[in-house]
C-alpha cells in the first residue's frame, strides 16, 4: 500500500509541469505595426459595433439585422463554432479518470431429463447435464486514469480552447463580411435607382428633342440629318434603361439572398426609390495598434498562432514516459442480499516509455514547430493586411469626396449648357450636333455625380470594416446566439466549455 501511494503522489507532483513553449502575445513592434498611419487619419476612436445606423436609413438598419439573423454563411459558422466547443468539451475530459460498471444474473434450471438448461445474463440458453437449480448475481467496477505527468492533455486542452475562440472570430468575421455585403449591396441598389431615373429623364428629353427635330425638318428649317441623329439619340438613351434594369435587379436579388430568403423577396421593400444614404462626414480610424483588438480575423489568427503553440507540448508529451493508473472492483453471490457480502478489488499500474520509432515523434514535433512558424507568417499577414485594408478605404474615402464635390460643379454647368444649347436650337441658333454634344454631356455629369456619390458610401463602408466594426469586441464571440441563423432551433446544449 505504501508503494502504491507513493506512485500516485509521483505521479500527481509530476502533472505540475508540461513540456513545450509557452505561447506568449507577439508586441505590436514584433508584428510591424508603425505607430502612426502614413495616410492622413483621425487619431480618435468611436463605437463602430452598429456603423450601419450612422447612414439614418431605417430601411438599411432592417436589411442588416434581418441578415444577421437569418442569413446562411453565419449558420455554417454557428455550427463551426459549436463543433470547436464541444471539441474542446472532449479535451477536457482527458483530464477526469474513466468509470465503467457491469452486472450479471445467471440462472441454471434442471431438466427433467437430468440435462440443466443455463440461462445467462445476455439471454443466451444452453443445455448441459445434470445439476441442481441455482442463481448467481455478480457486479463489476472498473476505473483508469492517464496521468498527465508532462502536461500532453494540458497543452491539447490550450489548442482546444484557443481553437474554439478563433471559432468564435470566424463567426465575428462572418458577421461583418455579411453586414458589409448588405450595406453595399443596397447603397448599389440605390445607385441603380438614381441612374435608371436619370435615363428615363434622358429619354425623356431625347423624344422632346426627336420630335422638335421633325416638326423643324417638315418645316424645311433644317434637313432629315437632325431627325436622324435624334432618333439615334433617342434609341441609345432608350438601350441603357434595360441594364440599368438588370443591375438593380441583380442588387436586390442578392440583398434577398444575404438575408437568407428568396431573390425576389425584398423587392416590394426597395421598390420605392430612395437617395444613396449619405453617411458621416468624419470617421476616427484610432492609431494602428487597434486592429490587433478591433479586426476579428486578425484576432482569429492570433488564436491559431497559440493553438499551433501548444500543439508542439502535445507532441512533445509524446517523447516521454506515459503513466496510466487502474483498478477494479468486483463481486459475486448465490443471492442478491448477499451481494455485497464478499467483495475484491485490484489497483494496478503501468509505465509506458517509447524506445525506438524511426525518428517519428520527434518529427511529429519538428513538423509542429514548422506549422507554428507558418501560423506567425499568417498572423502577421492579416496584420499588415489589415492596417492596408485601413489606408486603402481612407485614401479612398478622400478621393470619393473630392470627386463628388468636382462632379457636382461639371453636372451643374452641364445642365447650364444643356438648357442654353435645347433653348438655342428652338430657335434655330444651334444646330442638332451641338445639342447632342451637350445633352450627352449632361447625361455623363449626371450619371458620374450618382456613381461618385455611390463610391462615397462605398468607402465608408469599406472603411468600418477595416476598422473591424460590425461586432463588440469586448464581448467574447463565443458565446453564440441565441439561434443559429438560417434555423428555427434554439441552441441550448451547452455551456459545458465555459464550465469545464
Amino acid at each position: 500500500m505504501k508503494s502504491r501511494a507513493l506512485l500516485l503522489t509521483m505521479a500527481l507532483g509530476l502533472c505540475g509541469c508540461a513540456v513545450g513553449p509557452n505561447y506568449a502575445p507577439r508586441s505590436a513592434a514584433d508584428l510591424g505595426v508603425p505607430e502612426a498611419w502614413s495616410v492622413p487619419a483621425s487619431p480618435t476612436s468611436e463605437n463602430l459595433t452598429r456603423w450601419w445606423t450612422n447612414f439614418d436609413d431605417p430601411v438599411l438598419v432592417q436589411l442588416v439585422d434581418q441578415a444577421a439573423a437569418g442569413n446562411l454563411d453565419l449558420a455554417q459558422a454557428v455550427a463551426r463554432l459549436r463543433q470547436a466547443r464541444e471539441a474542446l468539451v472532449i479535451s477536457r475530459a482527458s483530464f477526469l479518470p474513466s468509470l465503467s460498471g457491469s452486472g450479471g444474473v445467471n440462472r441454471t434450471e434442471t431438466l427433467r431429463g437430468g440435462g440443466t438448461t443455463v440461462v445467462l445474463s445476455d439471454g443466451t440458453v444452453t443445455t448441459t447435464g445434470n445439476g441442481g437449480g441455482s442463481t448467481s448475481f455478480s457486479l463489476g467496477f472498473d476505473a483508469s486514469y492517464q496521468a498527465d505527468l508532462f502536461g500532453g492533455v494540458r497543452r491539447s486542452v490550450e489548442a482546444s480552447e484557443a481553437q474554439y475562440e478563433a471559432s468564435g472570430y470566424d463567426y465575428a468575421t462572418a458577421l461583418l463580411s455579411v453586414e458589409s455585403e448588405v450595406a453595399r449591396n443596397y447603397m448599389l441598389a440605390r445607385a441603380y435607382q438614381a441612374q435608371l431615373a436619370n435615363a428615363q429623364a434622358s429619354l425623356a428629353i431625347q423624344d422632346d428633342n426627336l420630335q422638335i427635330a421633325r416638326w423643324r425638318v417638315q418645316a424645311g428649317l433644317v434637313s432629315s440629318l437632325d431627325a436622324e441623329q435624334a432618333r439615334t439619340s433617342r434609341a441609345q438613351a432608350a438601350a441603357a434603361i434595360p441594364q440599368i434594369e438588370r443591375q438593380y435587379n441583380a442588387a436586390v436579388s442578392r440583398i434577398g439572398v444575404l438575408t437568407g430568403q428568396a431573390p425576389g423577396a425584398l423587392k416590394p421593400l426597395l421598390e420605392k426609390a430612395e437617395p444613396i444614404p449619405v453617411g458621416p462626414d468624419t470617421i476616427g480610424a484610432g492609431i494602428p495598434a487597434n486592429v490587433l483588438r478591433q479586426r476579428p480575423d486578425v484576432r482569429a489568427a492570433e488564436r491559431t498562432l497559440a493553438a499551433a503553440t501548444a500543439q508542439i507540448g502535445v507532441a512533445e508529451a509524446q517523447l516521454y514516459p506515459a503513466l496510466s493508473i487502474g483498478g477494479s472492483l468486483d463481486t459475486n453471490a448465490a443471492s442478491f442480499g448477499n451481494l455485497f457480502d464478499t467483495i475484491t478489488g485490484g489497483l494496478f499500474a503501468n509505465l509506458s516509455q517509447a524506445i525506438f520509432n524511426g525518428g517519428k515523434l520527434n518529427a511529429q514535433v519538428r513538423s509542429y514547430r514548422a506549422a507554428t512558424d507558418a501560423a506567425f507568417a499568417a498572423y502577421k499577414q492579416s496584420v499588415l493586411t489589415a492596417l492596408e485594408d485601413v489606408e486603402n478605404a481612407v485614401t479612398a474615402l478622400d478621393s470619393a469626396r473630392r470627386r463628388e464635390r468636382e462632379y457636382a460643379v461639371a453636372y451643374d454647368a452641364a445642365n447650364n449648357s444643356a438648357i442654353l444649347a435645347r433653348s438655342q436650337y428652338r430657335s434655330g441658333l444651334t444646330d442638332f450636333t451641338t445639342l447632342n454634344t451637350q445633352e450627352a454631356s449632361l447625361v455623363s455629369a449626371r450619371n458620374s455625380l450618382v456613381q461618385a456619390r455611390a463610391d462615397k458610401a462605398a468607402a465608408l463602408i469599406a472603411l468600418y470594416v477595416a476598422l473591424g466594426g460590425g461586432w463588440d469586441s469586448e464581448v467574447p464571440p463565443t458565446k453564440l446566439p441565441a439561434t443559429t441563423p438560417g434555423a428555427p432551433l434554439s441552441d441550448t446544449s451547452g455551456t459545458h466549455a465555459e464550465q469545464g
